[in-house]
């Protein structure tokens, strides 16, 4: 028996090219519904063969130009446009359908390329809103990003209230995060007296997750429901939300009367020094000062102790030279947490005991809470009638150095607040020597 050389079954193998599916919209006169309006199917075809899928779409006939094969100009603008959108997004659905099978090229019929849409919307469905929510959680625990978890993790509670309470169910698949959907949820957080901040917040976080769902294909980009532009009026805006705020700060004389302040507690104790040693290295976020360890503290070029650290949310990276009230806490605290360089500045965690991401969020969370309401009792024994909170330290730092004349392109408006990012790229660019001078305004 004669066998066929490799060359001869390679190009005979090759020799067939499976043909695309045609993919269009087919407006059906032949059907009328009760309102008197015709539908729109969608219309595939291969190799003379027709199916047809229903879009659930319909149009009165006197807004048909059946000539043209297009809709009529007197159809209301507003409506026409977003028909055409619609039933283009029908059209592509199905479109990459029959461009993925005969990108295969493997023999196929118009009845497969209905299957292969249908199993791709499956494939979305399969994956949802709160289980992808928590998959980014389980990622920023394992990374280290507690902040970024436990902000992840609020926004999954809150959801999963909402979906169960709205829907009966325990999860939603993406194609259910609408407009809709965002505007019923805002009217429930409004209801239970959420201020804008935290609405703003609230959202920013699920437009994350939504935009990393869309970048990892779970979701597909027509179902966003987030206004990306002003010209998307009809989607959900952020803007919306009032996120302006009391600006929050205490003098340089109030700050006096803090430092002098004796403690009658440990507790006490701890909430004074946070506040200051915030106050006194550039507004250190609670979350890095707690997790500030003693090989943070190093000695510099000129022999000055300096705080050396990389901040969690930003990943800024920051050497802030010692001032002495700084000195005084860091003295203070070192008889009693040091053990070794890997131990932890400050007594909110144990290095022995909490190790798990997990642990170490809720130990912040609750240690947090504590001290600011430490603070807010605190404040009025010395005087000071603004509730005082890490975060007024924050910005106390801030409009000390702009009250004492350092220029806005050293410390930015913006720290703490809208765009903490670009901060952290003001104090970055210069060099230790000028910076120093800055903190020593502080004094």
């Amino acid at each position: 028996m004669h066998r066929k050389s490799r060359s001869q079954t390679t190009s005979r193998t090759t020799e067939h090219k499976e043909g695309k599916a045609t993919v269009s919209v087919f407006y059906k006169t032949g059907k009328t519904l009760a309102d008197g309006s015709h539908p729109f199917q969608i219309r595939i075809t291969k190799d003379r063969k027709q199916i047809y899928r229903s879009t659930g779409l319909s149009l009165h006939p006197k807004y048909w130009n059946s000539e043209k094969q297009k809709v009529r100009r007197s159809y209301p603008l507003d409506l026409h446009e977003k028909l055409l959108v619609d039933l283009q997004k029908w059209q592509d659905k199905y479109s990459l359908a029959a461009d993925s099978l005969s990108g295969a090229d493997e023999v196929h019929d118009a009845s497969a390329v209905l299957a292969e849409a249908n199993r791709e919307r499956q494939a979305l469905r399969r994956v949802k809103l709160l289980a992808f929510t928590d998959e980014l959680m389980s990622g920023m625990e394992a990374a280290g990003q507690i902040g970024n978890a436990g902000t992840y993790k609020d926004l999954r509670n809150q959801l999963t209230k909402f979906v169960l309470q709205e829907y009966g169910t325990s999860d939603v698949p993406f194609d259910r995060v609408t407009v809709r959907f965002c505007t019923k949820w805002e009217n429930v957080l409004r209801s239970t007296g959420m201020k804008e901040t935290t609405l703003s917040f609230r959202f920013r976080t699920l437009r994350a997750v939504l935009n990393k769902a869309i970048a990892g294909g779970f979701m597909k980009p027509d179902t966003y429901p987030f206004a990306r532009n002003a010209a998307e009026i009809h989607k959900f805006s952020i803007g919306k939300f009032d996120v302006s705020t009391t600006k929050r700060a205490i003098s340089r004389e109030a700050i006096r009367r803090l430092e002098s302040f004796v403690p009658q507690t440990e507790r006490q104790r701890l909430a004074k020094d946070v506040f200051l040693f915030s106050f006194y290295c550039g507004g250190i976020n609670f979350v890095d000062l707690a997790q500030l360890r003693w090989r943070s503290l190093q000695v510099g070029e000129d022999g000055s102790q300096r705080l050396r650290y990389e901040r969690q949310k930003t990943g800024g990276k920051f050497s802030i030279k010692l001032l002495a009230p700084v000195e005084a806490i860091v003295n203070c605290y070192r008889p009693t947490t040091y053990r070794n360089p890997e131990s932890y500045l400050f007594p909110i965690l144990d290095a022995d005991f909490h190790q798990k991401p997990t642990q170490i969020r809720n130990r912040l969370h609750k240690i947090l809470g504590q001290v600011n309401h430490d603070l807010k009792e605190l404040g009025p024994q010395v005087g000071i009638d603004i509730p005082l909170t890490t975060y007024v330290a924050r910005h106390s730092f801030a409009t000390s150095l702009k009250m004492g004349g350092v220029t806005t392109g050293m410390i930015s408006e913006a720290m703490g607040h809208k765009s903490e990012a670009v901060t952290a790229v003001y104090l970055g660019s210069f060099d230790s020597d000028t910076m120093d001078a800055v903190f020593d305004q502080l004094l």
